[in-house]
C-alpha cells in the first residue's frame, strides 16, 4: 500500500524561507541588467547582500575557516566583497543556480585565503622576539609613526589638492563620452575615499565600472587614454607622481 502524501496541517510550523533561493537569483539578474547605478545599489543592499552574508557565514563555520583568523567579520566582509566583484559573471542562461555558483567560488576564495594566512603565520616573527628581527625590520619598527605630524598632514592635503586639479585637467582634455564618464567616476571615487572601503585595485576597478555604467572593454579603453594624459601632464610639470 502506497503511503499517502502528507499535507501540512494548520498546526505545523510554516516552512522556512530560503535565504538564497529564486528571489535572490532574480535579484542578481535584475542587478546585472540594470544600467541605473542607484537602482543597482538598492537591489544589492536590499535583496542580495543579506543572502551573500549568510552564505559566507555558513561556509566559514561549517568548513572550519573560523580557525584561520581572529577577525571573522573582516574575513566575511572580504569574501562578500569578492562575490560582489563577480556578480556580473553569473550566467543564468547555463541553467546553474546562483546559490550553487556563488557557494563554489566563495568556498574556493576561503580555501585560498586560509592557505595564504597559514603561510603568513608560518613566516611571521613577533616584534617582541628581537633576536629574530633583521636589521631592516628593526629600522622599520623604529621609524614607524602611528600619527602623522602636522607637517605631514599638510603635505598630504596639498598633494590631494594637486591630484584633484590634475584630474580636472585630464577631464578637460577628453573627447569621447566613455572617456569622460570614466574620468568622472574616478573623480567620484577620489572624492569619497574617506567614506568608502575599497580594499584593493580590483575592487576599485569594479566600483568605477558601476559608477560609469561602462562595460569592461570601454572602461579599459578609457583608462588607457586617461593614463596617457596623466603621464603627459606629469612629464610637463603638472601635479604629482
Amino acid at each position: 500500500m502506497k503511503g499517502k502524501k502528507r499535507t501540512r496541517k494548520s498546526s505545523d510550523p510554516p516552512p522556512k524561507d530560503l535565504y538564497f533561493g529564486p528571489d535572490q537569483q532574480q535579484a542578481i539578474k535584475d542587478f546585472k541588467h540594470s544600467s541605473d547605478r542607484k537602482v543597482k545599489e538598492t537591489i544589492y543592499n536590499d535583496r542580495i547582500v543579506p543572502a551573500l552574508n549568510k552564505l559566507v557565514e555558513n561556509l566559514i563555520y561549517i568548513y572550519g575557516f573560523a580557525a584561520s583568523t581572529d577577525n571573522i567579520p573582516e574575513l566575511k566582509n572580504d569574501c562578500v566583497s569578492f562575490l560582489y566583484e563577480n556578480l556580473h559573471k553569473f550566467d543564468e542562461t547555463r541553467g546553474t543556480k546562483a546559490f550553487s555558483y556563488f557557494n563554489v567560488i566563495a568556498r574556493n576564495w576561503l580555501i585560498i585565503n586560509s592557505r595564504r594566512r597559514s603561510r603568513f603565520t608560518t613566516k611571521h616573527v613577533s616584534i617582541d622576539d628581537h633576536e629574530s628581527l633583521s636589521t631592516k625590520d628593526k629600522n622599520a619598527i623604529a621609524s614607524h609613526s602611528i600619527v602623522d605630524s602636522p607637517d605631514e598632514i599638510m603635505i598630504k592635503n596639498r598633494q590631494r589638492e594637486e591630484v584633484r586639479a590634475l584630474f580636472e585637467m585630464i577631464a578637460n582634455r577628453l573627447v569621447e563620452d566613455h572617456e569622460k564618464a570614466c574620468m568622472q567616476a574616478i573623480m567620484t571615487v577620489f572624492d569619497q575615499l574617506e567614506e568608502i572601503d575599497l580594499l584593493h585595485k580590483r575592487a576599485i576597478f569594479i566600483y568605477v565600472r558601476d559608477i560609469s555604467n561602462l562595460n569592461s572593454k570601454q572602461l579599459s579603453s578609457a583608462m588607457s587614454v586617461i593614463r596617457r594624459h596623466y603621464k603627459d601632464l606629469v612629464k610637463n610639470g603638472h601635479g604629482v607622481l
